[in-house]
């Protein structure tokens, strides 16, 4: 989808992402922090992208190179702070990649995961519309806390920003914020940041301070209220980053439910960023969907499963308490309760697996059954099949995995051991406590003899042996 920005002249767009954040009291980079299962920068990266600049930007600084990782697979470019002096200090990193370029700059924070497109497309509509030479994005809250404060003119204009640590008691009784969003013409951009001076409390060089100049010398400079506060919110703390999340879940259920999806229990479902599920699907509680999950329609997940990168068919039910990742499950197919599928597992259509059954990069041929106790490892198994409980390839010989083969039709008996590598063809049964070494042909029976000895009375002698010997311990001397 695309917005209705005039385009009277380039867009390029800047996302701070340099910090280090210290109030999260981390190892890691702010920005790569998670909410809704992807990095804080690249929700930011996404907005934006829907903007279609010709130019984007990402300032990178602390964990550098993680950071880009995180952006891996987005058309941006990189710029280095390689000292955290300000987020004037921040934008000036980009200027290179601005060489004589003309038109707006956006300038984004790239902890701000709920800002989006559409709040951007209009502010930067208000922005050339009016020809302003600076607009910064504002917001007015009941309670302003550390961000920097907006002063305007007595008539309504905007005059400066006043940064909450260098503010007066008085400036600090404002309840305009400033965002951190800001749009400014790129001629005058550069040079008003080689202008800046780190004349502040933090001894940094504030990005908020060309607004200032701009007015100094006359020139347009416009505080663009949002109706929405919300989206504005920086993480700058374990706090903040929860306080995200929970608003970003309460968003995609209801995404998810206006959508056609019913969730039983909302609150106790959670859904990353990139899962998607087709309409008249029911998720019982306290599912999590993670990663690129995605779930087609009419399907019914019974709750309490971990569902991770995984593809999902038509009418595929879910039974209570799975754990699902990196596999696929096809139209009609079904898997629980208590199962464990990973590492490329496949189900057939209407393939079943159930009870305590783990299924490791195998595939599961249509209508074949796995319902009880049971290890499918680096398997193919073909159709109508039925894989006893107590079932066990044995794929690992200490140094290598490797692969059993089982065909269609094949009925496997409890507590049978299949020693990989090996090939069951078609139509075979295998008996009950089974250890199958070497291939079967077709239509073939196989067993292990075990002759089964019957010694009758020997409960009781054994009991009446265990009694004497108790007796002896109480009564050594007789």
């Amino acid at each position: 989808m695309g917005w209705n920005i005039t385009q009277d002249s380039q867009l390029g767009i800047i996302i701070l992402a340099a910090g280090l954040g210290k109030r999260m009291r981390s190892a890691q980079a702010k920005v790569l922090h998670r909410v809704a299962g992807k990095p804080l920068v690249s929700h930011i990266i996404h907005a934006v992208q829907r903007l279609h600049p010709e130019r984007l930007v990402v300032v990178v600084g602390h964990q550098a190179d993680a950071v880009r990782q995180a952006c891996d697979g987005a058309d941006v470019r990189f710029a280095v702070q390689p000292q955290q002096r300000g987020t004037g200090d921040a934008v000036l990193a980009a200027q290179p990649a601005f060489a004589d370029w003309q038109g707006q700059v956006l300038i984004v924070c790239g902890d701000t995961p709920l800002l989006t497109t559409a709040t951007l497309a209009g502010f930067v509509h208000d922005h050339r519309t009016t020809r302003a030479t600076v607009s910064v994005l504002t917001a007015r809250v009941p309670d302003p806390a550390d961000y920097g404060r907006v002063v305007r003119t007595p008539d309504g204009r905007l005059s400066r920003i006043v940064e909450a640590r260098d503010a007066s008691a008085q400036e600090r009784r404002i309840t305009e914020i400033n965002s951190g969003i800001y749009c400014v013409q790129a001629a005058f951009l550069f040079p008003a940041l080689r202008a800046l001076r780190p004349d502040n409390a933090q001894a940094e060089y504030y990005l908020t301070d060309i607004v200032a100049q701009a007015v100094e010398a006359g020139l347009s400079a416009r505080a663009v209220v949002t109706q929405d506060a919300g989206e504005l919110g920086g993480v700058n703390s374990r706090e903040d980053l929860a306080a995200m999340e929970h608003t970003r879940q309460d968003q995609l259920r209801k995404k998810w439910m206006a959508r056609g999806v019913t969730l039983e229990d909302p609150q106790t479902v959670y859904f990353d960023e990139d899962v998607t599920i087709d309409q008249d699907t029911v998720i019982g509680p306290n599912t999590q969907l993670k990663g690129r999950t995605r779930i087609g329609a009419r399907c019914r997940i019974d709750g309490s499963a971990y569902i991770e990168n995984c593809q999902i068919g038509d009418d595929v039910h879910v039974l209570f308490s799975v754990v699902l990742s990196d596999s696929q499950l096809a139209d009609r197919s079904s898997a629980g309760p208590f199962c464990h599928l990973r590492g490329q597992a496949v189900l057939a259509p209407e393939a079943e697996v159930g009870n305590f059954v783990e299924v490791k990069k195998s595939v599961i041929g249509q209508h074949t059954k796995a319902k009880h106790l049971a290890y499918i490892g680096d398997a193919e198994i073909g159709r109508d099949a039925n894989i006893g409980a107590g079932t066990i390839t044995c794929n690992y010989d200490g140094f290598r995995k490797h692969r059993t083969r089982i065909g269609d039709r094949v009925q496997v008996g409890s507590d049978t051991t299949l020693v990989a590598p090996i090939t069951i063809h078609d139509d075979v049964y295998i008996a009950t406590a089974t250890t199958v070494r070497r291939d079967v042909p077709a239509g073939a029976l196989v067993f292990n003899p075990r002759q089964q000895h019957t010694r009758e009375g020997w409960t009781a002698a054994k009991r009446a042996r265990e009694t004497d010997k108790q007796a002896e311990k109480k009564d050594p001397d007789g």
